[in-house]
């Protein structure tokens, strides 16, 4: 897989925020005796002693070039930055390929696909169609490769945004319930679905930022959960014979979906299940279009499986607002109607504060703002509201951070490159074309999934299958490199 497959969004030199292709590690590794030879590696060598070698040529004999081994570092050191890490291909990242994706549908397994709303924007934009008109299209395309079913995370998210607006009313009533400050650190609430953001907080921000994070998983993990847990056994599948791929605007959802906290056991005995198998990205689903030679805009449209979409009586999509998932809109509407008894119709007024990719919204009551919410896109920004919420000044309750900056997930570095002159806001329009706008507590399928399976939002199970924990990684060889 090549290095420019991969976000730059965590490369942070120089703290610009351009989503392309950084540049290649900036201090090179020294082999490490005391590596753990138990940990999932990848071999790769440094550009930087290639790049020196060369250089040293031209100084004349005086200087010699380094002699440095090929290193071992484990996956989890990697911010998906598209340095040298990320330039080789490692065993666990070939898994999540396309190629991956392609082998497992002729090894006997039910191959099922989810797709999110981000990337049928993506491919909406690109074929000049409707986000249903993609999904119809693109569940004939993978049926006809052999996926048994196509469900879309738009669904998932739904049941992510409930766990999350539970989450902060109960941090937010414990918090406001006892004058102790030490109680208090439970706010602001950060979402947790932008894969880069946690890697760069468990990396770097050690452990006093982690307990503000949400421990609701993303759409992606939790649709995984709820298949290889739950929907495997209407589709009478064990969980092992299931191989789980989904669709995303981020290369970053990869390192995501192998993260050790979503391998579970059936049982003592059983073999180790991911609740993700393969990603792909918006951009490698068009490779794959092209290599079939599709022509996507003139295929079929197919029923959509309705078994985990989001799909209305009228055979319309429906969801929520929000290019990255809503979880700010969502959680403050739930907040004010809950806490305060304010139910607000109609679109909240975010305010720019900074700069576009920074914007606030408040809730006033008897002339006492009560509620304070923000969207903080891009590393810069990200980079400001962590030094408040460290020096304790954060005036904010929830968070919604998310590193690619303008439209965060919409405008996610596996997205479909946009033409000259095309901006992000096409996309942003046609994320809600023909898409209804919808409570996701009223949601169907996540009503029946509490009843059948997951009890109540915040339950024991709904915390044991739906919510994950985040912990510092103190130990990453990434703090060896002087300029992240």
């Amino acid at each position: 897989m090549s290095s420019e497959k991969f976000s730059a969004t965590l490369s942070i030199g120089d703290l610009n925020d351009y989503i392309a292709p950084s540049q290649g590690c900036v201090v090179s590794f020294k082999a490490n005796s005391n590596s753990n030879p138990k940990a999932s590696t990848s071999s790769c060598s440094s550009r930087l002693d290639k790049s020196y070698a060369g250089n040293s040529a031209k100084l004349g004999s005086a200087i010699k070039p380094l002699e440095t081994e090929p290193v071992k570092i484990s996956l989890n050191d990697c911010l998906a930055c598209s340095g040298c890490i990320t330039s080789s291909k490692t065993v666990m990242l070939e898994k999540k390929s396309l190629d991956e994706f392609l082998s497992n549908i002729n090894k006997g397994k039910a191959v099922i696909v989810s797709v999110s709303p981000q990337s049928r924007a993506s491919l909406g934009v690109a074929f000049g169609l409707s986000p249903l008109q993609v999904f119809k299209k693109l569940t004939t395309l993978f049926k006809a490769l052999g996926v048994k079913a196509v469900f879309d995370t738009s669904c998932s998210r739904d049941l992510t945004l409930i766990e999350s607006c539970y989450e902060f009313i109960t941090r937010y009533r414990q918090c406001h319930s006892t004058t102790d400050k030490k109680s208090k650190l439970g706010l602001p609430l950060i979402s947790s679905a932008c894969p880069a953001w946690i890697n760069y907080a468990e990396k770097n921000l050690g452990s006093y930022i982690l307990p503000n994070i949400s421990s609701v998983k993303s759409p992606q993990q939790i649709i995984g959960a709820i298949i290889k847990n739950h929907v495997c056994q209407m589709l009478y599948q064990r969980p092992e014979d299931i191989y789980h791929v989904t669709v995303m605007p981020c290369y970053d959802k990869k390192l995501e979906a192998v993260r050790d906290a979503f391998v579970f056991q059936l049982d003592a005995q059983g073999e180790k299940i991911v609740e993700v198998d393969s990603v792909l990205t918006t951009v490698e689903l068009l490779d794959l279009i092209k290599s079939k030679s599709v022509d996507f805009a003139s295929l079929e449209e197919s029923p959509l499986d309705n078994l985990l979409t989001n799909l209305d009586e009228g055979n319309l999509l429906y969801g929520v607002r929000g290019s990255s998932g809503g979880y700010a809109e969502t959680i403050f509407r739930y907040a004010s109607k809950n806490l305060f008894g304010k139910e607000i119709v109609g679109p909240l007024n975010f305010k720019t504060i900074r700069n576009p990719n920074f914007q606030e919204v408040t809730l006033e009551v008897e002339g006492e703002t009560v509620l304070k919410f923000a969207l903080c896109y891009g590393l810069q920004n990200l980079k400001q509201v962590v030094k408040k919420i460290d020096s304790g000044e954060c005036e904010y309750q929830f968070l919604e951070i998310m590193t690619c900056p303008s439209a965060g997930c919409l405008n996610g570095g596996g997205q479909i490159k946009r033409k000259p002159g095309e901006s992000v806001r096409s996309l942003e329009l046609k994320y809600m074309e023909n898409v209804i706008e919808a409570d996701p507590f009223e949601n169907p399928i996540i009503k029946g999934l509490y009843t059948e399976w997951l009890d109540q939002p915040g339950s024991e199970k709904a915390t044991k299958h739906m919510h994950t924990e985040y912990h510092p990684r103190v130990e990453s060889r990434t703090s060896q490199l002087q300029n992240w």
